[in-house]
């Protein structure tokens, strides 16, 4: 690898260069030792490989939460919708995270919640999502609430990644 000082090359299996001395599981090592063309990779390339996994695994991770997310989701999506101004029974939940509680013009919000006032924080989407009745009496939610933190956790993710 030409871009590397050769300093910096260390291959796996070693020849002149030192071996690598990570605790990589073996058949890690094993299946990224050479390149298609039977060429040893350098030791720094993997490092670089597997920054760049650490680097992006919450991304993969974000993912999944969105996938999970919008499954759990289902449940409200005869009442609510994540589209931008498309209301049905319940406010559209576009942009929710971070919005101010029955912000949405022209929305008929019951009294209660109207009353409740402050912002919907994900830990306040939390609390609610729990048991709505409980979070703020008398709103007109009549859904029984999430009782699994992780449903609600993977809800509300993918509630704050629908914004502009």
């Amino acid at each position: 690898m030409a871009f590397l000082p050769s300093s910096s090359r260390r291959t796996l299996s070693g020849s002149t260069d030192r071996k690598c001395n990570w605790p990589w599981p073996g058949s890690f090592l094993a299946s990224v030792q050479r390149s298609t063309s039977g060429e040893e990779i350098p030791v720094s390339a993997i490092r670089a490989l597997s920054l760049a996994a650490i680097l992006f695994a919450p991304g993969l991770a974000l993912a999944d939460d969105l996938e999970a997310g919008e499954k759990v989701f289902k449940k409200c999506m005869s009442c609510h919708s994540v589209a931008e101004g498309e209301n049905k029974v319940g406010p559209s939940l576009f942009g929710v995270v971070g919005r101010p509680v029955a912000s949405i013009e022209g929305f008929k919000y019951s009294d209660a919640m109207k009353a409740k006032g402050g912002t919907w924080t994900e830990a306040e989407l939390d609390h609610y999502l729990l048991n709505p009745k409980a979070a703020v009496p008398g709103t007109h939610m009549s859904f029984m609430g999430l009782k699994k933190p992780e449903d609600r956790a993977a809800v509300i993710a993918f509630l704050a990644s629908h914004h502009h």
